[in-house]
């Protein structure tokens, strides 16, 4: 009866250690997807393994601190050759833990690294649509001065539409000039 129930926590150990190698086979093929795509799937698959990292790490506890709580109390009245195997089990559990708790950091760095990644791109964006915003308001600032229903340099002469649009592009071409020359080094 003894050498059952031992032989069960060994089945449950085995099965726990299988199934975390599997999932980090599937963490492993997730985050060289990740690599190559832009789609959040993969990020959303990758949140899942790491929900079921924590219950495996839950559960691998629990099944830890119960064998040690039965080779402590020798509830079971366990022969030596039987509390050599539970010890045995214990170490096996212990490892399975350990291996959970590594694939588990493995996969919340990775995590980071992607949500930097993530974050770095979102702001090269942000910068690069906040310097099209400030071009393109240079043309709109001449053009709504040029547009006010108060009186205006040159607004009687012949240049009246062409003065804004060439104060516009020239004064656009600085700042495009000066930002390229920026930011090129």
């Amino acid at each position: 009866m003894n050498m059952m129930v031992l032989k069960i926590f060994e089945k449950v150990t085995s099965n726990f250690q299988d199934y975390l190698k599997e999932i980090n086979t599937r963490r492993n093929t997730l985050e060289q997807k990740l690599y190559d795509s832009n789609r959040n799937e993969e990020l959303l698959q990758l949140m899942r393994i790491q929900k079921s990292f924590v219950y495996f790490l839950t559960a691998l506890r629990s099944n830890e601190l119960l064998m040690m709580k039965i080779s402590r109390t020798n509830i079971l009245k366990l022969n030596e050759e039987e509390r050599d195997f539970l010890e045995d089990l214990i170490v096996e559990t212990s490892q399975a833990l350990e291996m959970a708790n590594t694939y588990t950091n493995i996969l919340n760095s990775t995590l980071d690294a992607f949500a930097s990644i993530i974050s770095n791109n979102q702001n090269a964006v942000l910068k690069r649509l906040t310097t099209l915003t400030i071009f393109l308001s240079v043309p709109v600032l001449i053009a709504s001065i040029y547009g006010m229903n108060v009186p205006i340099p040159y607004s009687e002469s012949h240049l009246a539409f062409w003065l804004p649009v060439i104060l516009s592009i020239i004064i656009l071409g600085f700042v495009i000039w000066n930002y390229a020359k920026r930011y090129r080094r």
